[in-house]
């Protein structure tokens, strides 16, 4: 019976943060801002007018909450969820500061809503906790049983195992072992089943059996999977059709996406220049060697462009074979190190973006053997091929530098398929989070299997 409230309490927390949140803002509001005195006065704010700006503060902060995702308490880890709220609270607070500074035609005091956000801060981090313990507590680890196909899940098995606070595989079983009767046997010993690459008869069976019994059921996606969900209802008949159109974006879709890049790469140029002369100016003083590294990389349909990154690595010899970046890779130089963490190597594509050679969202560029290689073992890798590449994208924000070549395809088709300009937004804001997040800047490990190795 508790399953039915977890919602429900997930809804309570989330509710009585924003209202702190809009409780904080209501005082620094009343008591500092106000009654600002401004060069140039305005009629003062009756309580509908003072209503609407703390309600357009409660907006503002739920806005970055809700897309970095700091309002899945019980779904993802209290430090993803704590560095979640501290970033949409900075950004909120910033853009509140803004929002004064507009309402009175003049610069205003920042340290009193500085002070406010502080203190939400604190609240937000000491409230998840608690709310996350007590979650904890209500809500043990679910109790599974993985049932796979051909292919070892030893990959997917680590993954899960990585939140032992939600999950708990206790057992494992081929569909190949066990017929059908015994599987669906075993599957109602437990509170949850997970699908992983089953034949499709074989899943929609098991499917159709967990449903008729209330059975959770986690299930990985197959390309047309993704391709399915991302289809048009066709209701000219009284039998459903799926249309799929298979083009990848549409010509007004592609005119928008260009014109956000060419606002946001002025931008970010104009805003990053400084950052990018510092680091030219270390990488030079380092070794003396060249500040930039240029390699060919594949954009929209297997165009060959010349990426511009910060060099981040040794001076390489004329007779060295390229291959991807390792984990600790020794050829990593100490200001590469740095700037590979925080993704600023990455910034001169911010040019490449400007001149048309790359979009701000996309499919991650990658060299023309490297994906030559990838398709004769994952042929649905050139998938990604219909749009062009990207500074940061869906795979990026979802995925890390080391996610296996077929999950790639999963989540940059799944970025094609469902492209609107609002989820370009949510992923550039996404990509600030992930700054934060050493494991999404990781090399290969050694004993990963790779196209290249």
């Amino acid at each position: 019976m508790k399953e039915q409230y977890k919602h429900l309490l997930n809804f309570v927390a989330n509710l009585i943060t924003l209202g702190f949140h809009g409780v904080m803002f209501a005082i620094v509001w009343y008591n500092y801002y106000a009654n600002w005195v401004s060069e140039n006065p305005i009629v003062p704010f009756f309580r509908r007018g003072n209503w609407a700006i703390i309600g357009l503060y409660v907006l503002i902060v739920f806005f970055f909450t809700k897309v970095l995702g700091g309002y899945r308490v019980g779904y993802v880890r209290v430090g993803d969820i704590i560095l979640s709220c501290v970033l949409a609270l900075v950004m909120a607070n910033v853009v509140a500061y803004f929002e004064l500074c507009l309402v009175w035609r003049d610069y205003v005091d920042a340290i009193p809503l500085a002070d406010v956000a502080g203190i939400e801060i604190c609240f937000s981090i000491l409230w998840n906790l608690i709310v996350r313990k007590v979650y904890k507590s209500m809500y043990p680890p679910r109790q599974m049983i993985l049932v796979y196909g051909d292919y070892s899940p030893s990959d997917l098995i680590a993954k899960i195992n990585g939140r032992r606070d939600k999950y708990n595989i206790c057992a494992t079983i081929s569909y190949r072992e066990l017929g059908f009767v015994e599987i669906c046997k075993e599957i109602q010993k437990f509170q949850a089943v997970v699908l992983n690459d089953l034949p499709g008869e074989v899943r929609n069976d098991l499917l159709k059996f967990c449903y008729e019994r209330g059975i959770r059921v986690y299930c990985t996606p197959k390309i047309s999977d993704i391709m399915f969900r991302a289809a048009d209802d066709i209701h000219l008949f009284d039998t459903p059709l799926y249309l799929f159109r298979n083009q990848g974006l549409t010509i007004d879709q592609r005119f928008v996406k260009r014109i956000m890049d060419i606002v946001i790469s002025l931008v970010g140029i104009v805003i990053a220049s400084p950052f990018m002369l510092l680091i030219a100016l270390c990488i030079k003083l380092y070794d003396r060697g060249p500040v930039f590294y240029t390699q060919e990389r594949l954009t929209r349909d297997g165009k060959i462009f010349k990426i511009l990154k910060f060099r981040s690595m040794k001076v390489a010899k004329p007779d060295d074979e390229a291959h991807i970046t390792m984990k600790d890779d020794d050829r990593v130089t100490p200001i590469g190190r740095i700037i590979r963490n925080i993704h600023f190597d990455e910034l001169p594509q911010l040019f490449n973006i400007l001149i048309g050679e790359m979009s701000f969202v996309g499919p991650r560029p990658e060299w023309k053997m490297t994906t030559d290689q990838y398709t004769e073992s994952v042929p649905e890798f050139k998938f990604r091929l219909k749009v062009k590449a990207g500074l940061t994208g869906y795979a990026q924000v979802f995925g890390k530098y080391n996610t296996t070549p077929y999950d790639k395809v999963k989540l940059d088709l799944t970025y094609i398929e469902n492209y609107s300009v609002w989820l370009d937004i949510k992923i550039i804001l996404l990509t600030i989070k992930i700054l934060f997040q050493k494991e999404n800047t990781e090399g290969i490990d050694s004993n990963q299997t790779t196209a290249l190795k």
